[in-house]
């Protein structure tokens, strides 16, 4: 009987099959597309521009040529305001700008005399003196004397309603005020005292208050404004840049 010796027999160790499955993005459907942007073209911002105001209106030079509180100021006011309204619209740019005069009132309306005191426009100074020159005729001055008065005209798109306030015309102005220290070196030396503001009496500030009308919603937001860019302080713009 044959013996048989048992075989050794190595087999290769089979590696494990990797199997990879890639799976595809599925592709949106027509209506899931996300649209392309289409890139927007930046629009040019053209400049500011500001139209002029209408002119006084018939009641307005009516109540201005009987308002002779605070050196006639309903008159210089609606004066202002029909040298502006002849001037056309003002467009931000080189133009822009500032004119004071100093203006000289015959009492029957005529205009004597306009001095330039200081312009940043030359345009503005033109059309303000182009519109002086072919004002219509305007009402006699309220106190029946020859009215003068500086004014300010504003031709800019950025200026603010200048419509004045009346509530407080009736009090007394303060009077100027005086160093009480001055000395000329020569006289002998005394502390001055100021002048106490003259007070109306019971009788002239009931007279005065007749004279007084209401103010107006504009006049009294446009009075606000020019306060707080008056007494604005420059720091409490720092922290805005």
């Amino acid at each position: 009987m044959a013996v048989y010796a048992p075989i050794d027999v190595k087999l290769p160790k089979k590696k494990d099959d990797l199997v990879v499955i890639k799976l595809e993005e599925p592709k949106p459907k027509p209506e899931e597309a996300i649209p392309l942007q289409s890139a927007k073209t930046p629009t040019a911002k053209g400049p500011a521009t500001q139209a002029a105001p209408s002119a006084p209106t018939a009641e307005e030079w009516a109540f201005a040529s009987k308002y002779t509180l605070k050196n006639s100021k309903g008159y210089r006011h609606s004066w202002g305001k029909q040298v502006r309204s002849m001037m056309g619209t003002a467009v931000e740019g080189a133009d822009q700008g500032q004119v004071r005069f100093r203006i000289e009132i015959a009492p029957n309306g005529s205009i004597i005399q306009v001095d330039t005191l200081w312009k940043t426009s030359d345009k503005a100074e033109q059309l303000a003196r182009k519109a002086i020159g072919s004002m219509p005729s305007l009402p006699p001055t309220p106190t029946g004397k020859p009215l003068i008065f500086e004014k300010t005209i504003s031709f800019s798109p950025f200026a603010n309603d200048d419509s004045p306030i009346y509530s407080n015309d009736c009090l007394p102005d303060p009077p100027a005020f005086n160093n009480p220290f001055a000395w000329d070196g020569k006289s002998q030396q005394e502390i001055k005292q100021n002048k106490p503001a003259e007070q109306l009496s019971p009788v002239a500030l009931a007279e005065c208050l007749k004279q007084l009308p209401q103010d107006s919603m504009e006049a009294l937001a446009a009075h606000d404004q020019r306060q707080l860019d008056q007494w604005r302080s420059s720091k409490s713009k720092q922290g805005k840049q």
